[in-house]
């Protein structure tokens, strides 16, 4: 065999091999895709996942409670969440930046998601505060992974909360946004008591296209979200059914 014949078996066994590779990410691909949606992973690689049970309970259950509460003829005209956005300050970071790490990795560890780190727009003497200076972890969450941190925080978080008694519905914001305000972080059971450092409050938003506050707090309540006014409602009614009898 010459040597431009032994080039060109070369060539077509490389050829061959890249049609292979490319035929096996295909069927990869395609596989993948029928299990379902792709969740990343510790080591870099996807895996399937089911879908959020709190998703099925949208689709399946609130969009036609909602559509037939208020008259929507269409599924798309009903109210959805966009976003969950949680917020946490961080004062101390100004003297000591090891709490900022320690916030931010117990953060990550309650949403699932790496924070991203705020800076101060603009100096303030009065608060010793420099333009630049970290004060804050922000970290917004969308799809599947917002599903499941609001599944995780209706059915573990917020029954641990110190003598609760049903979230106040005066956190809207007007046009159906609403705020969640949290004394402690560790009411959420991914995070160590022991090994934490600092307790601190966080701040959480809850972004929906509801545009109005009435609707938006049908949809929260819907998906599970535990408001003062339905317990207040239950006990209004077991009061006058005791009374009646």
């Amino acid at each position: 065999m010459t040597e431009k014949d032994a080039h060109a078996t070369e060539k077509a066994a490389q050829a061959k091999a890249k049609a292979l590779a490319a035929k096996k990410a295909a069927q990869d691909a395609k596989s993948a895709k029928a299990a379902g949606p792709a969740l990343a992973v510790s080591d870099g690689k996807e895996a399937p996942h089911p879908v959020p049970r709190l998703k099925k309970r949208y689709l399946e259950e609130a969009v036609p409670e909602l559509m037939q509460r208020f008259g929507l003829k269409n599924p798309l005209q009903c109210p959805r969440l966009v976003k969950i956005v949680v917020n946490v300050g961080v004062s101390e970071a100004r003297d000591n930046i090891q709490v900022l790490d320690a916030i931010r990795e117990e953060l990550a560890l309650i949403t699932g998601q790496w924070p991203q780190l705020r800076r101060a727009h603009k100096s303030i003497s009065n608060f010793k505060l420099r333009q630049g200076m970290p004060i804050g972890l922000r970290v917004t969450l969308r799809g599947d992974r917002m599903y499941e941190f609001l599944d995780r925080l209706i059915s573990l978080s917020i029954p641990r909360l110190r003598d609760f008694r049903g979230l106040e519905p005066r956190g809207f914001d007007g046009t159906g946004n609403y705020n969640l305000g949290l004394r402690e972080q560790m009411i959420f059971p991914e995070i160590n008591v022991e090994k934490s450092i600092k307790q601190h409050g966080l701040n959480i938003t809850f972004v929906t296209t509801a545009g109005r506050d009435e609707l938006s707090l049908e949809l929260l309540r819907a998906l599970g979200m535990p408001f003062k006014q339905a317990a207040a409602k239950g006990a209004a009614l077991a009061a006058a059914a005791s009374g009646g009898n």
